[in-house]
């Protein structure tokens, strides 16, 4: 599989948006790498969750983002499956569930019902290690600051506002994976 041409199909090289995805794309490849290089007891497929890290953020172009050069229609938590369907469509629906399985820690069914969220109505929420390894290394880099990366202090805020499981999970990844 040719990450980069995937990855250009949709994005034009050398333009804002495309600048910011691979940026954060590398930076959470890399972060995702790291930690599958430091637990080889978790036995992870390491093509695997390079290739799904580079690829996890695929359909933000979709998204009404302004500040990171989206110009779609769509909010931005609608990301997630967007990219799922992309990449079913390109004939790796493995790699789509990442997509789908990133935002926060993963959408809980109940959360999406209750919080009346404009995504699917079904549970997005990480199954395998390799998700859980992607969406953990995805917490900590924004688009809006390239290279920079949070703190585990500044995540756990920023998913505190979202509800205590939010955290739950996130703190129980940190044991497993930092």
């Amino acid at each position: 599989m040719n990450i980069q041409a995937i990855i250009n199909n949709y994005y034009t090289p050398n333009t804002k948006l495309h600048n910011i995805y691979m940026w954060h794309a590398n930076d959470v490849a890399q972060k995702a790498l790291r930690i599958a290089q430091k637990h080889p007891e978790l036995a992870v497929d390491v093509r695997f969750i390079e290739e799904a890290a580079m690829l996890h953020d695929i359909g933000i172009f979709k998204t009404h983002a302004p500040h990171i050069g989206c110009k779609g229609t769509m909010p931005y938590i609608c990301h997630g499956y967007l990219g799922n369907e992309l990449l079913v469509a390109e004939g790796f629906p493995k790699h789509g569930l990442v997509c789908e399985r990133h935002t926060g820690v993963g959408l809980r069914l109940e959360a999406i019902v209750s919080r009346q969220l404009p995504v699917p109505h079904r549970d997005m929420q990480p199954q395998s290690l390799e998700e859980k390894i992607i969406c953990f290394a995805d917490k900590f880099y924004s688009k809006s600051q390239p290279g920079h990366q949070k703190s585990v202090k500044k995540i756990r805020k920023e998913l505190s506002k979202h509800g205590a499981y939010q955290v739950e999970v996130f703190d129980e990844w940190c044991e497993m994976f930092l």
